[in-house]
């Protein structure tokens, strides 16, 4: 039911309207003559406060503001795929073509295309009963995406018709026995999430390609991961590289307040890109939800629900869905504005004090569930949330929140991203809560000595950290040789296993099995240099062994032939090791 005020108050985005009797919190609204959206974030007496998102700019006391009835909604439905929308679900694309390259205030165009036809193909015959979340039928949206229309959450009933052909999103598919018709479209609040069966524990990866992730820090399927960096760090490049490479069958990218120039390479480079996978543009499993950081700040805090409504979406067909959000720093800087126009008590810094429950209820979306319906589909949403602190201080409210509920920490380290080390990820801050879980998924599925060489590897990091203290002081002549070749074996890890080009052909990407027995191959080289070392040969020699180059040239060995390539080495090594003997 719609109730109609008027202006008292304008501070930015921040409107007060008069004589709104009848609102409810968090109800869309449309201000003044010019039609701005807005929402309800307070309500005192017959006084609604609306935070508007867009420009406010021109309006004045005693315009109009209507109460459409509803919370804010995004359209869930075909067509999502390889769009481009901003925080409130407007397709840039379309607005472009209609409008031009800038868009007016105002402006309202439907998220999804109301003249496109879709083939709808049903899997259910008439006298079927259905209820919420049972799949109806299936449209191909790409060619690698089936999109599974559903029966939306919280309607049942007997089907007693049911149409096969192209339709549009708005029109009538099928009809239950109680009057309820089923369109392509739904359409969802993005404040509230959308319903499951079951949370499932988190026992599967999310597989990124990215040796230090899977390997030292990895993340589970429905996890979360944070990471935060100072500038230049790489936490975009890091979250494009995960978007391309990462197993997950759709990417929702939110860009939150980023740099405008660094969206347009985004907008630019994603229609370039390949899935490697399927060799098909990527785009045909991507979303994009696109805010720079000129755009109206109260967009901002919309763009994040906007984005994980649309991942529970397509979570809720059963697919492996990853949230890609860059960055939530801009999202609470969203909330501290609109707080200080509201005259709220602020917290540490000036933000809210509600920040930590914020991010808390944002995180808590994601998860490995059982989708509702008849069928045992399951789906998970892995969130990958960058974060921006000012001058890299990881000690800030938003990385200090995000860290008490984030089950991974991939901390960038500044440092690093200058001596070119790339993924620039500190591994003595990073850590990941998922490992226990995971184990026996990487016992079974890679080989069961996986943990083992994970802890040596990490124990021979530890080690370099304490050596070059000693290095610092009094040069590393003055270290004894088995120290020394720990220190040339965790730089080997560093430079040869840890670090990865993003841009290479063939090093970009690294499956598990490659991971593994690259390592083996690390610590077979171990095992040799202290066993040749026994014997009395020179450490500068056993440093100097024509096998130490070829481990530096690993990573750029194709996939395909590596297991031999690895076990050859591992010979040649065997070899030397009888040489000495000899």
């Amino acid at each position: 039911m719609e109730s109609k005020g008027s202006i008292v108050k304008v501070s930015g985005p921040a409107v007060v309207a008069g004589g709104m009797v009848g609102s409810r919190m968090y109800n869309r609204v449309i201000v003044g003559a010019s039609g701005l959206l807005g929402e309800v974030i307070r309500l005192e007496g017959d006084r609604a406060t609306i935070q508007v998102y867009e420009d406010t700019t021109g309006l004045s006391l005693g315009e109009d503001v209507i109460d459409a009835g509803e919370p804010l909604l995004v359209e869930l439905g075909p067509g999502l795929l390889t769009s481009v929308f901003d925080g409130v679900q407007r397709p840039l694309d379309a607005i472009r073509q209609e409008l031009g390259d800038f868009i007016g205030r105002g402006i309202v165009v439907p998220a999804l295309s109301r003249t496109r036809q879709w083939p709808f193909v049903p899997t259910v015959k008439a006298g079927t009963s259905v209820s919420g979340g049972d799949v109806i039928g299936a449209i191909a949206e790409t060619p690698r995406i089936e999109h599974q229309v559903l029966v939306p959450p919280g309607t049942s009933g007997k089907v007693i018709e049911i149409r096969e052909g192209s339709f549009r999103v708005t029109e009538t598919v099928a009809v239950l026995d109680n009057g309820t018709t089923l369109t392509l479209i739904q359409k969802w609040p993005v404040r509230t999430p959308r319903p499951f069966r079951e949370r499932l524990s988190s026992t599967v990866p999310f597989l990124t390609g990215q040796r230090i992730f899977d390997f030292l820090f990895p993340l589970a399927a429905g996890g979360t991961a944070i990471v935060p960096g100072g500038f230049g760090t790489g936490k975009t490049v890091v979250e494009q590289t995960l978007a391309k490479y990462a197993q997950a069958d759709i990417i929702v990218y939110v860009g939150c307040g980023e740099r405008g120039n660094e969206m347009t390479e985004v907008l630019a480079d994603f229609p370039e890109l390949t899935d490697p996978v399927s060799g098909r543009p990527l785009m045909e499993r991507t979303v994009l939800v696109v805010n720079t950081s000129n755009m109206p700040v109260a967009a901002r805090e919309a763009s994040i629900y906007t984005g994980i409504t649309i991942a529970e979406y397509y979570r809720d067909m059963g697919y492996r869905v990853a949230l890609m959000a860059d960055s939530t720093s801009r999202w609470a800087e969203a909330l501290r504005e609109i707080s200080s126009r509201l005259e709220e008590m602020p917290g540490e810094e000036g933000y809210p004090t509600y920040l930590a429950t914020r991010l808390a209820n944002f995180y808590e979306r994601g998860g490995r569930v059982a989708c509702l319906g008849g069928s045992d589909r399951q789906g998970s949403i892995t969130v990958v949330s960058a974060i921006s602190p000012p001058g890299g201080d990881f000690s800030e409210p938003v990385t200090q929140c995000s860290m008490r509920v984030a089950g991974t920490l991939w901390a960038l380290d500044s440092d690093l991203a200058h001596r070119r080390h790339f993924p620039a990820i500190d591994w003595k801050r990073s850590y990941s809560l998922y490992l226990t879980s995971l184990e026996d998924y990487y016992r079974r599925s890679v080989a069961p000595d996986w943990s083992e060489l994970r802890r040596e590897m990490m124990a021979l990091l530890q080690q370099e950290e304490e050596l070059q203290e000693v290095v610092q002081l009094v040069g590393i002549d003055a270290l004894q040789d088995p120290q020394r070749i720990a220190l040339e074996l965790s730089r080997i890890i560093r430079d040869d296993f840890l670090r990865q080009h993003a841009f290479s052909e063939v090093d970009a990407a690294c499956p598990l099995e490659k991971q593994y027995w690259m390592l083996k191959v690390i610590f077979a080289y171990q095992s040799l240099c202290q066993d040749l070392l026994k014997k009395g040969r020179p450490v500068e020699e056993i440093l100097n062994l024509p096998v130490r180059e070829e481990l530096g040239r690993m990573k750029e060995i194709p996939v395909t032939g590596f297991v031999d390539r690895a076990k050859k080495l591992m010979a040649r090594m065997d070899k030397e090791r009888e040489r000495e003997v000899e």
